[in-house]
């Protein structure tokens, strides 16, 4: 299993604080925590690699964006997380990067599970 319980928690609390950060207007803080939350399912998704160091969520997004070996939507999702924001603090596309973070979550412990069940 990919997430234990703590990492679990961990990762929906982090969400839970984007949602409750987007009720009060607060976006940004929103993209923050969505972030985070993703950045934990990541580290998780990589620590099974024996080449993970502990990175920002800045470079595991770009560890993600770069990998060949991912299918391109996780890839293009990266593209949304590592935007920059435009001078009035929105992203240049639409979407959603809280809806975002939960879809990347699932697929990357999807993914995880996968090559364990092929690895056996």
């Amino acid at each position: 299993m990919i997430f234990t319980p703590s990492l679990r928690a961990a990762i929906e609390q982090e969400l839970a604080q984007a949602e409750r950060a987007r009720q009060a207007g607060n976006e940004g803080q929103a993209r923050v925590c969505a972030r985070r939350a993703v950045g934990l399912a990541l580290q998780a998704f990589w620590d099974k690699d024996e080449q993970t160091e502990s990175s920002s969520v800045i470079r595991l997004f770009e560890r993600l964006r770069e990998s060949e070996t991912l299918p391109e939507a996780l890839r293009q999702a990266a593209d949304h997380f590592l935007m920059r924001v435009t001078p009035e603090f929105r992203l240049p596309v639409d979407v959603d990067l809280v809806a975002e973070a939960r879809w990347l979550i699932t697929e990357l412990e999807r993914l995880h599970t996968t090559e364990s069940t092929d690895e056996n």
